[in-house]
């Protein structure tokens, strides 16, 4: 007997997960035991690219998630709502979901986890972080004997589009944002991705998987790409780096930290454009492309790398969850096996960003004045920050522009001397401080 799916969605990625399972040629056998059986759409009169028995389709996502009939719920509707209650909805009704929501797992993941552990089913989720690129079931199963020391992704292609544009062309921002708008690689409205929530939402949940403990979103530090300038974007090039939209997610202690002792330790999970020396792998990775560096013990150092959105790259991670259940419901056992089911209880412990480890890159405007640069590193010297490189790099009208590189340090600590300097008389202004990877 087949075992029976009810896909909630028929846009771009339903359209490519139907298209994947209706192509089974030279494919693994088990999609032979998988049948589309419902599908739930907004309209059955609108043309589609893929052909379905009018039996199929319906427009009551609720009868599909109530049918004893369906094994398995896969939601690709997107959005928060209805794709949560419906979720649940599943859920309690004994059904295995295979989902491509980001934005529903990092907001309601213990809602959604908790109800699927009580109920004894499984809740997939590889595309929901990386499109195409298999990262959520290496975490859960492969690299899960490693202790993960961090996680570090370049997770939005929207936004490493229009950096390495940026980078190319000397363009400025909003210009190639609004050609990205045109192109089709940025929505209407980019905030999700210029502001780094959409990378929020996916570090959220690798950091769940990486450090084994649940995330609250609203502890994720999140910055994103709007202020980076193309003068930045050129004096990372001339010191030997890339920017780019990190999403981060490390063990992170300072020594200074008063933090409580805990059988895990504290992490940092954190979005912001850096400054990404050239010999890193991820400075490579360009374009709408995303990747995904993995360091642990023992294994050391692992990047994941390939499309991270479009029908084909999310079609094939939802259809391999698909096929997991597929194999696990074959075996006829009651027991769940471990290595799917979600054991995440407790939250991992949060550092608080004044505590945290890191380089800074910072630029100032000045007054054309003598012994500024020396009033500079005094403040940064009294606070403690050590300065890996200072250069005055010319004048933007009547003002000296001075570039910093700090050596690690904490970041109470830099932030403490960037305020003192920006109360120098001779300061005029602190256009940019980025961290450095």
């Amino acid at each position: 007997m087949g075992v029976k799916l009810g896909i909630l969605g028929l846009g771009t990625v339903g359209t490519g997960t139907v298209q994947l399972l209706q192509d089974g040629i030279g494919r693994h056998p088990l999609l032979q035991e998988i049948e589309i059986y419902k599908v739930g759409v907004r309209s059955l009169d609108k043309s589609r690219a893929v052909t379905l028995p009018e039996s199929v389709l319906v427009t009551d996502l609720d009868a599909i998630v109530n049918d004893p009939k369906v094994d398995i719920v896969v939601e690709v509707l997107g959005g928060l709502e209805p794709a949560r209650s419906l979720i649940l909805k599943a859920i309690e009704n004994g059904k295995h979901i295979v989902t491509a929501n980001k934005a529903v797992i990092s907001r309601f993941g213990e809602e959604i986890f908790t109800s699927a552990n009580k109920a004894g089913v499984y809740v997939m989720l590889e595309a929901a972080v990386g499109g195409g690129i298999p990262v959520i079931q290496p975490l859960k199963q492969s690299l899960s004997v490693n202790r993960i020391q961090s996680v570090t992704g370049i997770v939005n292609g929207t936004t490493n589009y229009i950096l390495t544009r940026m980078q190319l062309e000397g363009s400025n921002f909003d210009d190639v944002l609004a050609d990205a708008q045109r192109l089709g690689y940025a929505e209407a409205d980019p905030t999700a991705d210029v502001e780094g929530l959409d990378a929020a939402d996916k570090i959220a949940i690798l950091a769940s998987l990486a450090f084994d403990g649940r995330i609250k979103l609203e502890d994720v530090y999140c910055e994103g790409i709007r202020q980076v300038s193309k003068t930045d974007i050129a004096y990372a090039e001339k010191l030997g780096f890339v920017i780019k939209l990190l999403a981060i997610a490390k063990t992170a202690i300072s020594p200074s930290a008063n933090l409580p002792l805990s059988s895990t330790p504290p992490i940092s999970v954190r979005v912001h454009p850096t400054l990404v020396p050239k010999t890193h792998p991820l400075a490579s990775i360009n374009g709408v492309n995303n990747a995904i560096f993995i360091e642990g013990q023992p294994i050391g150092q692992v990047m994941l790398f390939g499309p991270g959105a479009g029908a084909g790259a999310t079609a094939s991670s939802v259809s391999s969850d698909i096929l997991n259940l597929v194999a696990s419901l074959k075996t006829n056992t009651a027991l769940p096996n471990p290595l799917l089911a979600c054991r995440h209880q407790d939250y991992c412990q949060i550092t608080p960003s004044s505590e945290l480890v890191t380089r800074f890159y910072a630029r100032f405007l000045t007054l054309d004045q003598s012994g500024v640069i020396g009033k500079i590193g005094t403040c940064f010297g009294d606070r403690g920050v050590s300065l890996e490189s200072v250069v005055q790099t010319g004048f933007q009208g009547e003002l000296a522009e001075i570039v910093v590189v700090t050596h690690d340090v904490r970041e109470g600590d830099f932030r403490e001397a960037l305020t003192e300097i920006h109360s120098l008389p001779a300061i005029d202004s602190i256009p940019s401080v980025l961290r450095v990877l």
